[in-house]
């Protein structure tokens, strides 16, 4: 990772080498911390944070959830945000605020420590998001359960979380493929290791219902408004495992993997074996909005 600009640090900007945090920083040994990952696109009027509001929205959700008691208001932590980025000089950029208990007393309750938060970005590259953007990405039907809300709180973008499906995402690339698909404790599709997804079948496009485990995607939501707001629409409803085999396209979505195409889940060919022409318009109608050249949806656009 390249080191540039600064790194926000609990109201400060810092140089990304003097970013420390304890070795006994109580997140660090519980998993007591959540945060967001948001996107910053260079787009012909300007450097643009794609749906900046709703982020922070879900980050001080995520932090209720986990009974921190945030020392910024989201006003704060947005102006942060924006002065991070700018301060970095980069035109792209993935955007990564952070909060977590810190360090003070150890043991399993982290109340009585502070809440530090954190603000980074760094230039974004496409990385293991690559695959599915120009083919298909090939998907692995994990062996590992996805944890549900009876277990935590699926509903916070938590660290905790994230072992689950960084579990699941080692399983598949040491298997030979690209991501991993994880069910739920009743068999159900939830969503990939770090990405919603959606099947369609017959031209009608379909996803899980957030009560099958998935997070609440802020793309999700942006593809389900998109596609509505050009008068189509999508089911919500609980997918087997069979309805991946037998879908004529699948796709996920994602900060990180924007809309990808899915091709392969397990051994089976999904559709021909190349990417589908929904998977490849929304694609296209994606882009054309974060880059700025869909009026309809400029409002989701922080211009810095």
């Amino acid at each position: 990772m390249q080191e540039i600009g600064k790194i926000w640090m609990n109201g400060k900007l810092v140089p990304f080498k003097d970013a420390k945090v304890h070795v006994l920083t109580h997140a660090l040994h519980y998993s007591t911390s959540i945060f967001e990952g948001i996107r910053c696109y260079n787009t012909p009027k300007g450097s643009a944070i794609f749906r900046l509001p709703e982020h922070v929205d879900r980050f001080f959700k995520s932090a209720k959830l986990y009974s921190m008691k945030m020392q910024y208001t989201k006003k704060e932590i947005s102006d942060a945000i924006v002065k991070t980025v700018k301060t970095s000089g980069l035109k792209e950029s993935y955007i990564r605020p952070l909060a977590y208990y810190g360090y003070g007393t150890m043991g399993l309750t982290p109340t009585q420590n502070k809440v530090d938060v954190s603000i980074a970005c760094w230039e974004w590259k496409m990385g293991e998001s690559k695959a599915g953007k120009f083919s298909g990405a090939k998907c692995k039907v994990s062996s590992w359960v996805k944890i549900d809300s009876r277990s935590q709180p699926m509903q916070a973008k938590a660290a905790s979380n994230y072992a689950n499906a960084a579990l699941a995402r080692m399983e598949a690339l040491e298997n030979g493929y690209d991501e991993a698909i994880m069910l739920n404790s009743h068999g159900k599709i939830a969503e990939g290791s770090a990405e919603n997804i959606f099947v369609v079948k017959d031209d009608i496009i379909q996803t899980p219902p957030l009560s099958a485990g998935g997070l609440e995607g802020i793309t999700r939501d942006s593809i389900i408004q998109i596609i509505e707001e050009n008068s189509g629409y999508v089911i919500e409803r609980n997918l087997e495992r069979d309805d991946l085999y037998t879908a004529d396209e699948i796709f996920m979505t994602g900060t990180a993997a924007e809309v990808k195409s899915v091709t392969q889940v397990d051994k089976v060919k999904i559709g021909n074996g190349n990417m589908g022409h929904i998977t490849k318009a929304l694609q296209k109608s994606f882009s054309d909005v974060v880059m700025g050249k869909d009026e309809r949806f400029l409002p989701w656009l922080t211009f810095i």
